[in-house]
């Protein structure tokens, strides 16, 4: 097998180990720690190719890769949902006050009910999110 060839195998190993390790049934921590490792194991495995190109390339995608994890936590998730929330219940608000300004009752009332729903959606969303218990 080529060094490409090798390359591409070690890469689609670890991602397949990721996404396994992703789906287990682990908790948070340990399934984030796991893939840590995994990538680690990848650099290490990297460093040792002959080519400094690749070496470079997978170095770059691996760091990246450790950056998002690094941004996957409970405390960001939770404040962008919150955000999103406000956003989306913001625009439903605009949605209904347009109905009223156009002086359409109909529109008006399926507005209501739109934003009544979208903000209990995104209230339900921020709820399940702040019960995850992530160690």
């Amino acid at each position: 097998m080529s060094k490409k060839g090798i390359g591409k195998f070690v890469v689609g190993a670890t991602i397949g180990a990721g996404l396994g390790m992703l789906f287990a049934p682990k908790k948070g921590k340990e399934m984030r720690a796991d893939l840590k490792n995994k990538l680690d194991d990848l650099m290490n495995q990297v460093k040792s190719l002959d080519k400094e190109e690749v070496k470079k390339e997978f170095d770059k995608k691996i760091n990246e890769i450790k950056e998002e994890l690094a941004d996957l936590d409970k405390e960001k998730v939770l404040k962008i949902a919150k955000k999103k929330g406000e956003q989306i219940k913001q625009k439903a608000e605009e949605l209904v006050d347009l109905a009223v300004k156009k002086g359409t009752p109909v529109l008006k009332k399926t507005a209501e009910e739109l934003r009544d729903k979208a903000v209990d959606i995104t209230k339900d969303v921020v709820k399940k999110l702040e019960s995850i218990e992530i160690k």
